[in-house]
């Protein structure tokens, strides 16, 4: 595609990820879990709900960080990576979305900051060149692999919908790393590495409460 035609698609994503006008191409996890599993407390709704929302915080960013760094792409074949990683990460922007409803909880309020600022991130991650930007992408899904081994322990044992979601997504970032680490990434300076770190850790705390 054309330089304007790859923006005017990074819009359109950008305007169906903050509107909650995504739809998953593959299976909803949760509709293997069996339907008698335990009622869930309210104080245990309450914990899933907002530990999926930051889950779903993430996948807002994920579309923002995978769109910059696919339209800052120098090569096709980094360019097509980023954009099918984009497509799997919808997958997950739904789960959450959907499980979110079925909690009777709600997104982040500040969803569209998250999304501007990962874009500009992805934006100069992409600048940096592609193998800087793959690392970057190594790093990132790392990080949110072991965030959401996290959410595998907090999340309450009678929960099974949502657990069932996040370990799936959790498998997804594993493969996106190892993927892109054998697509030739360059490993990111450790001050790099912990900015990162200090930054998911700004959002998940905010988006848990906001």
């Amino acid at each position: 595609m054309e330089t304007l035609d790859r923006w005017l698609v990074g819009a359109d994503n950008a305007l169906r990820t903050l509107s909650g006008a995504v739809h998953a191409a593959r299976p909803y996890p949760a509709d293997g879990v069996a339907v008698g599993a335990p009622a869930l407390s309210e104080a245990e709704r309450r914990l899933a709900g907002a530990l999926l929302r930051v889950d779903h915080v993430g996948e807002v960013c994920a579309q923002a960080l995978y769109q910059a760094q696919a339209l800052t792409a120098r090569d096709d074949a980094a360019r097509k990576r980023m954009v099918a990683a984009a497509r799997e990460e919808t997958d997950h922007l739904a789960w959450t979305q959907q499980r979110l409803d079925e909690l009777g909880d709600r997104r982040s309020r500040l969803n569209p900051l998250w999304y501007a600022g990962a874009f500009a991130i992805g934006t100069l991650a992409g600048r940096l060149g592609d193998r800087l930007s793959l690392g970057f992408v190594v790093e990132t899904e790392r990080q949110v692999e072991q965030h959401l081994a996290s959410h595998l322990d907090r999340l309450p044992a009678a929960d099974s919908r949502s657990r069932a979601i996040v370990a799936q997504m959790k498998e997804d970032e594993r493969r996106h790393a190892e993927g892109a680490q054998s697509a030739g990434a360059t490993r990111l300076p450790l001050p790099l590495r912990w900015a990162m770190r200090a930054a998911a850790k700004v959002m998940t705390v905010t988006a848990h409460r906001i």
